[in-house]
């Protein structure tokens, strides 16, 4: 089972996806695409204790966070 987490200012939302339905997969995939496009940073765990940024869906990856866009003043 693989896992979308979506941060943003209410804390988070997880959304759990079997990579080997496609119905599931599919949703997953469209989520990565919607969020990314309206300027959520995606990224996936490469090792213990680092990330790295995704710029594409990976259906493989285990767990991809979702960070919201950062607004300075």
């Amino acid at each position: 089972m693989a896992i979308q987490i979506l941060m943003d200012r209410t804390g988070d939302s997880r959304h759990p996806f079997d990579p080997n339905d496609a119905q599931q997969l599919a949703n997953a995939e469209q989520r990565f695409y919607e969020l990314t496009k309206v300027g959520f940073t995606a990224a996936v765990r490469t090792g213990l204790g680092q990330v790295s940024q995704i710029r594409s869906f990976d259906p493989n990856a285990e767990e991809t966070v979702f960070f919201p866009r950062l607004v300075g003043g």
